[in-house]
């Protein structure tokens, strides 16, 4: 089945061609419907195929499946092929199977939408470019599907394209969609210059040559000045992707799409690119410590800046938007720490619990009429039931109570950073899964209780259709049980070599990092397979952090009068603005980047270069011609003595030339 791999990306996209080029003869929404889910749901079931084939066969060394040769000129061979192995297997299911879930939910959120085949085909095509990405085994391959996916979030988030958007000089969901697609830009310009590199010293741009080499060169490229570069480079094009420091501005605006297109990129696509960049590249990354120090703080940073952001804003999609910026930050502070399965696993647990808030505000905005401030909803929890209970089950799994999903993997990361000798790290995130737990549980508490904020006798909140509550509830049973496949040892080792599952499965993948770790003596975890009193006071310790956040929302929010609320923002109303304008980093930018860059555009190259100095040379140019011209048209007078008398002269200037020359 593994020699099938292809069927995987193929079926997105016949579906996306079928949709693409027939959608708009197919009247009827079922029948789209239909071709986008089946095509997405088929993928599922020929990954999970390839996922129990690979279990039962017992494989550990990737398997590298070629489709055909792409491109072949002088030292530059790169083959379309797709690398199958634990990694590849693991981010194609959730891939697959929370985009599946998204695309049913889609039928009835955008039905009646006037572009509904554009929407199915525009998602069909971003599951395909993601699955490129993730099972690519060379780095072209990969940076197709990473150009991809940006484009495609491009088209979605635009989708709604006439729309009016609230936002930092954005009027319209385009302009939204413009920021996203440029801001990536700027760190995909670091992904091609890694390439660049990585070829000219490399030779190659497959990912097991590459491997391969650096296997056998651990002692003269660590901490090298060229690994350092590359892996730079290859973070920068991470921050675009996945929405950290400085790149972080695009993903919040991103919410101008339809709720389903913020889920799937915040769940289960785009944004875990970075984090599945670096642990594709993991060897790589190990040899360089400076650049993981780098990933190790600008994550943990971004964690503690969206987590603080996230506490005051009032657009439900906001405020989960904030949520992945934070999310995220946690995953790339545990990869840089050298903690890339705990980094991998919180990618599959967040895919869980924020497609699910994603897919469950949109059923919340579904149900008010496309209403998304929360402070215009309360009471909904005796109008929406269904979508109630599975919101609540995601915000405890994001806030890591136990034995949700979100509890394994977000302590999991504690530890392996605590661990690691990275106290001030740790103290951070800490802070950050507070604030987390807060915001989630004010976001609940906002929404679902206390009394009805919103015009009762002309809105009427209803419970979203069946096609919309399944998926939910799909997702709150993985949310609730999901993170099982990875306990830490140190509560299950009664289960001996079963306790991590997922640690487990992934071990091969990174056991070429891990050995460079054990050579550098750079980072010291606990042994595994070991009982620490420290992880178990640090795991009591963050659930504890988590329910005194969740505690502080319920009484500050449960007021009908929201009277503690009000009297903080008041007394910290400079504060409170700056958390609210989100630290004016939009602002920022525009005055010391965006608005240098136009008026040099247009004072300078634009007015002088451009209108002056070119147009200048090129209408000068045009007019001497014809000033020239002028004087030498009149030589034609059409006169034979005028003609015999210029060659008369003619003749008397080209003797002379020649009497004088010789």
């Amino acid at each position: 089945m593994i020699s099938y791999i292809y069927l995987v990306p193929l079926f997105p996209l016949v579906g996306f061609v079928a949709l693409g080029l027939l959608g708009k003869f197919i009247k009827k929404e079922v029948i789209i419907g239909s071709i986008g889910n089946v095509s997405v749901f088929l993928s599922f079931l020929v990954s999970c195929f390839i996922f129990f084939e690979w279990i039962s066969k017992g494989y550990e060394d990737p398997v590298v499946v070629t489709l055909f040769p792409w491109i072949s000129t002088g030292e530059f061979d790169v083959n379309w092929a797709y690398q199958v192995d634990q990694l590849s297997i693991t981010f194609s299911l959730i891939v697959t199977g929370v985009g599946f879930l998204i695309h049913l939910y889609s039928i009835g959120y955008m039905h009646g939408d006037r572009g509904f085949y554009r929407f199915f085909a525009y998602m069909n095509l971003f599951i395909f470019m993601m699955l490129n990405l993730v099972l690519a085994n060379s780095f072209l391959v990969t940076f197709l599907g990473w150009e991809g996916v940006g484009l495609c979030s491009y088209l979605l988030i635009g989708f709604w394209y006439d729309r009016k958007f609230e936002g930092v000089r954005i009027q319209w969901t385009g302009d939204a969609a413009n920021k996203a697609f440029i801001v990536n830009r700027i760190g995909d310009f670091g992904f091609l210059l890694a390439m660049f590199l990585l070829f000219v010293n490399f030779q190659t741009l497959n990912y097991s040559q590459i491997n391969e080499f650096l296997s056998n060169s651990y002692s003269t490229l660590y901490n090298s000045t060229l690994i350092t570069t590359i892996t730079l480079l290859l973070f920068l094009g991470c921050t675009g992707k996945s929405a950290q420091i400085p790149l972080a501005v695009w993903l919040p605006d991103a919410m101008a799409g339809p709720t389903p297109v913020s889920a799937l990129i915040h769940a289960a696509t785009m944004v875990t690119s970075g984090i599945f960049l670096i642990a594709r590249n993991a060897t790589l990354f190990a040899l360089a410590p400076n650049t993981l120090i780098v990933v190790a703080i600008v994550g943990t940073l971004t964690a503690f800046f969206a987590a603080t952001i996230g506490i005051v804003q009032n657009d439900i999609k906001k405020v989960l938007a904030y949520s992945t910026v934070s999310q995220l930050g946690f995953m790339f502070a545990a990869l840089g720490v050298g903690a890339f399965t705990a980094g991998v696993f919180h990618v599959m647990t967040h895919a869980f619990f924020k497609g699910l808030l994603f897919l469950a505000a949109g059923s919340v905005i579904h149900g008010m009429h496309e209403e998304q401030n929360i402070k215009r909803m309360g009471g909904l929890k005796n109008y929406m039931p269904k979508t109630y209970l599975t919101f609540f089950i995601a915000t405890l799994a994001i806030a890591g109570i136990p034995f949700f999903s979100g509890f394994f993997s977000k302590d999991e990361i504690l530890w392996k950073v605590f661990s690691s000798g990275n106290t001030i790290l740790w103290i951070i995130l800490v802070i950050s899964a507070f604030f987390t737990a807060f915001y989630m549980y004010r976001l609940l508490m906002l929404v679902f209780f206390g009394k009805e904020r919103f015009d009762i006798h002309h809105l009427h909140p209803h419970e979203s259709p069946k096609i919309m509550t399944i998926p939910l509830q799909i997702l709150a049973l993985l949310s609730a049980i999901g993170g099982f496949v990875g306990i830490p040892y140190a509560l299950g080792f009664w289960l001996g070599k079963h306790s991590n599952l997922f640690e487990h499965w992934l071990e091969p993948i990174f056991a070429n990092a891990n050995k460079v770790f054990v050579l550098s003596s750079v980072h010291r975890f606990h042994l595994p397979n070991q009982v620490h009193f420290e992880e178990y006071f640090l795991m009591v310790l963050s659930v504890v952090v988590a329910l005194v956040g969740i505690l502080l929302a319920a009484k500050f929010y449960s007021d009908e009068e929201l009277s503690i609320p009000k009297k903080i923002s008041t007394n910290f109303k400079s504060l409170y603005l700056l958390l609210y304008h989100k630290y004016r980093v939009d602002e920022i930018y525009f005055y010391f980047i965006v608005d240098p860059l136009i008026f040099i555009s247009n004072k300078l190259l634009w007015k002088i270069v451009d209108s002056k100095i070119i147009d200048g040379i090129v209408n000068g140019s045009a007019t001497f011609t014809v000033k020239i011209s002028e004087i030498l048209r009149r030589i034609q007078t059409g006169l034979a003595q005028n003609y015999a008398l210029v060659m008369f002269f003619g003749t008397i200037l080209f003797l002379l030339w020649v009497l004088v020359g010789f």
